[in-house]
């Protein structure tokens, strides 16, 4: 069986939900998420300069990130598990300001998200799991960066009931720490 790739551009403008190619025989298979010719062949221009992979457990909630300065667009795939990633629309000229969408990406299903410059991404996982990245940019400590993810105004609707209840997340001190949607509008209009 082969899949061809399948790109569903998303009303987020810029921001894509993709289907690998994937092909299986009596071997096994064969997952192909990244190829430039396919992509640049959709109109997408996408150079990868970074890959990298989070190890998390189940609970564990990866707030709403991104980099300040040098944008870090990224291609993300759960490779194993089962996450519940989101993205939220940070570009403040975009009639989706503010709007956020979530995706259910697993081992199972193949799915990658493409996630353009000025978007947050973050993820609760609810089966222990492994989260590829291949990004356009490489990551600065300096510019690293994000927003709550109980952030007030953009009421992103996790389902915490997929991991027992809200008291068995996992949230790490840094992402405790993070801004508000309100304080990355004064940031971005002070700088």
């Amino acid at each position: 069986m082969v899949q061809e790739f399948c790109f569903q551009e998303l009303d987020l403008k810029g921001a894509y939900l993709i289907k690998p190619f994937y092909a299986t025989d009596m071997r096994g298979g064969l997952i192909k998420d990244y190829n430039i010719d396919t992509f640049r062949d959709r109109g997408i221009e996408y150079n990868l300069k970074e890959v990298f992979y989070t190890i998390s457990k189940r609970g564990v909630i990866r707030a709403s990130h991104f980099q300040l300065g040098k944008q870090q667009p990224k291609l993300v795939r759960c490779v194993s598990g089962h996450v519940y990633d989101v993205i939220v629309d940070l570009r403040l000229d975009s009639p989706t300001f503010g709007q956020w969408r979530g995706f259910h990406l697993t081992a199972e299903n193949t799915y990658s998200l493409l996630i353009p410059a000025y978007f947050s991404h973050g993820y609760l996982v609810i089966e222990d799991s492994v989260v590829s990245y291949k990004c356009a940019e490489v990551f600065y400590g300096e510019g690293d960066s994000g927003i709550m993810y109980d952030d007030p105004d953009i009421k992103i609707k996790w389902p915490f009931e997929l991991i027992g209840g809200k008291e068995n997340l996992i949230i790490s001190e840094k992402d405790l720490k993070l801004m508000s949607l309100k304080d990355y509008r004064r940031f971005v209009y002070n700088n």
